[in-house]
């Protein structure tokens, strides 16, 4: 019974673990382009290649963690397997949260230092 559960748990984690890193991942990099367009001057073929690189860190970093946190333990009971999946699944929220924040952070740092350089060479 102990081995079923886990790998029930396996079953339902891993689908929405892969399913919030490719929404986050999406979004934030659909959205992201304006700003990669900004820091290289309109530049869209190494704007959207960079973003593009940026992207693919990102399913690796976040696929790497999830994976990283799919032991499961003993799960003795369903609502053991409950209590286990929502605490695995609430960490990676928040986990995904913080990258989400950090590759917003790279991002409008890159676009104040391009802005900065542009006002250098202008002055």
């Amino acid at each position: 019974m102990e081995n079923a559960l886990v790998v029930k748990g396996y079953f339902i984690y891993l689908p929405i673990a892969l399913l919030m890193t490719v929404l986050v991942a999406r979004t934030l990099f659909k959205n992201s382009q304006i700003f990669m367009l900004d820091i290289f001057n309109g530049k869209q073929e190494i704007a959207l290649a960079t973003n593009r690189l940026f992207e693919i860190g990102f399913y690796l970093m976040n696929i790497g963690a999830a994976l990283l946190i799919l032991k499961m333990g003993q799960v003795l009971t369903p609502q053991g397997l409950i209590e286990t999946l929502s605490h695995k699944l609430g960490g990676f929220s928040i986990y995904l949260g913080v990258m989400l924040f950090l590759n917003l952070f790279l991002f409008f740092r890159g676009k104040r230092k391009a802005k900065e350089k542009v006002e250098a060479k202008a002055a």
